[in-house]
């Protein structure tokens, strides 16, 4: 019997808030940004998302470049503080429930985001996720360079990326019996269209509208 497929997305879809722009926050508070140079950029790139018109290129020098700045061993400390502050209370039990239900049945589980993997995986593993498609930022002798590795996993690179993954495992979408997309947001429609089951989470207004007019499922995973 063909297996299923389990896709999710991260940012205000398992977690009601954005991993990203929270870590840019955290940082601030952290005293290690700026809050004059850095708070206005992180909401424009946070509004630009919303509105579907992010610079991808722009956005992630501004988000991978503090990554450089320190020594890793500094930054997974400074990470286990930012999901217990930060994360844990946005991790929903509707969310957890729906991850349980699709590993219970079997299917194939990953988180797909255009976060960087760096704030993402630790936050995968805590929903007992193993597999993990986010934007990987670069390291060069076991320091972060600022740089990207690989295709950004935002709009239609999530897409190529999944492709990609899929590929290396001598598997297509066509593999799985049912292949399942939970998304807020509509900078997710290109791999919802491709997908046989697309589900719109807690969905922003346009992909509320177009899922509306597809026929396609709309749940909330807000407790």
């Amino acid at each position: 019997m063909k297996q299923n497929l389990a896709l999710f997305d991260l940012d205000n879809t398992l977690l009601a808030g954005d991993s990203d722009y929270n870590w840019s926050l955290f940082l601030i508070k952290q005293g290690l940004l700026d809050e004059k140079t850095h708070q206005a950029r992180n909401e424009q790139f946070y509004l630009d998302y919303k509105n579907g018109n992010l610079d991808i290129d722009q956005f992630l020098a501004f988000q991978l470049k503090p990554l450089s700045e320190h020594p890793l061993a500094f930054l997974d400390a400074l990470h286990v503080q930012f999901m217990q502050q930060v994360i844990r209370p946005m991790m929903t039990q509707k969310a957890q429930n729906l991850v349980n239900q699709h590993k219970a049945q079997g299917d194939l589980c990953l988180i797909i985001t255009a976060t960087n993997s760096f704030v993402t995986r630790p936050i995968a593993s805590a929903y007992g996720i193993e597999h993990l498609i986010g934007t990987d930022p670069e390291m060069k002798d076991g320091r972060y360079t600022g740089g990207v590795t690989g295709v950004p996993s935002f709009k239609e690179g999530k897409v190529t990326r999944i492709n990609q993954w899929l590929a290396a495992r001598g598997q297509t979408l066509a593999s799985f019996a049912t292949s399942y997309f939970y998304s807020d947001s509509h900078n997710d429609l290109p791999l919802m269209k491709l997908v046989s089951h697309p589900v719109a989470v807690d969905a922003d207004t346009i992909l509320s509208e177009y899922a509306k007019q597809q026929g396609w499922p709309q749940i909330s995973l807000r407790d």
